[in-house]
């Protein structure tokens, strides 16, 4: 017998339900397949939240949520939005599902596929064979920490501020995420960061390093976010298997 899984449909806004449409429609055709089937239900979230409520994230759509085997969200956002204080902005809804769900582990893989290849601006070496997994941390740091807000002192002056922080437990949570995820892959891990000027990331530094013992196969690096994003594009395979990053470094 087949199991029934419970999803939550969040088309937002713009092209948001166009590709919801089509996503449900790939569920659906895959089911039989692998003996599954779903019952969908679908919610507000983002601009057509506040349109329809005012808050682009509606009490009843994250109890929903939370009832919910899976949430499948398409797109939230838009120019007709811009101008709302930063509170009620539609991408304020994204936040609310992180915090209130507990997302803290965003996986977002980046592979090449050989028909596409010559579509890319980057060189056919350069890319060819790319299959990186970035593992972000989506529920600490500088998107949710206090204090943030814009303020306005004694002189009128206004100012906006946004805090970086995290505990050990944010950041060992997440390494693990990580760390599991290369014991699955090539046994390869970067860590990214800014420890030559942030104490936050040089805690961030000193924690990975320290969860490194317990996976001593996986290879562990680091590198700073500016390098890394140059890395990126001069190089990507070397952060995915350990014969191109050993090669790399030695052109370097």
């Amino acid at each position: 017998m087949s199991k029934n899984y419970k999803i939550t449909l969040l088309p937002g806004d713009g092209i948001g339900p166009e590709i919801m449409q089509v996503a449900v429609a790939v569920l659906q055709s895959i089911a039989p397949k692998f003996k599954l089937s779903f019952s969908f239900e679908t919610a507000l979230a983002g601009g057509a939240a506040i349109d329809e409520t005012g808050h682009p994230l509606p009490a009843e759509t994250l109890t929903l949520c939370r009832e919910s085997d899976a949430v499948l969200l398409a797109a939230v956002g838009g120019e007709k939005w811009d101008s709302l204080p930063s509170e009620l902005r539609p991408e304020q809804a994204l936040l609310g599902l992180r915090g209130g769900l507990g997302l803290f582990a965003n996986l977002r893989p980046a592979k090449v596929l050989p028909q596409l290849i010559d579509a890319s601006s980057l060189k056919r070496e350069v890319v060819e064979g790319v299959d990186i997994l970035v593992v972000r941390e989506l529920t600490g740091g500088i998107y949710f920490s206090k204090p943030k807000g814009i303020f306005t002192d004694e002189h009128g002056v206004r100012r906006g501020v946004n805090t970086m922080a995290y505990t050990e437990p944010e950041i060992d949570r997440i390494g693990r995420v990580a760390f599991e995820a290369a014991q699955k892959r090539q046994g390869v891990l970067c860590s990214v960061d800014k420890a030559n000027v942030l104490e936050v990331s040089q805690l961030w530094r000193d924690r990975i390093i320290h969860l490194a013992s317990e996976y001593p196969d996986v290879k562990l690096s680091h590198m700073y976010v500016d390098n890394a994003a140059m890395q990126l594009l001069r190089w990507p395979k070397q952060f995915f298997t350990l014969a191109e990053a050993v090669r790399h470094n030695r052109h370097r």
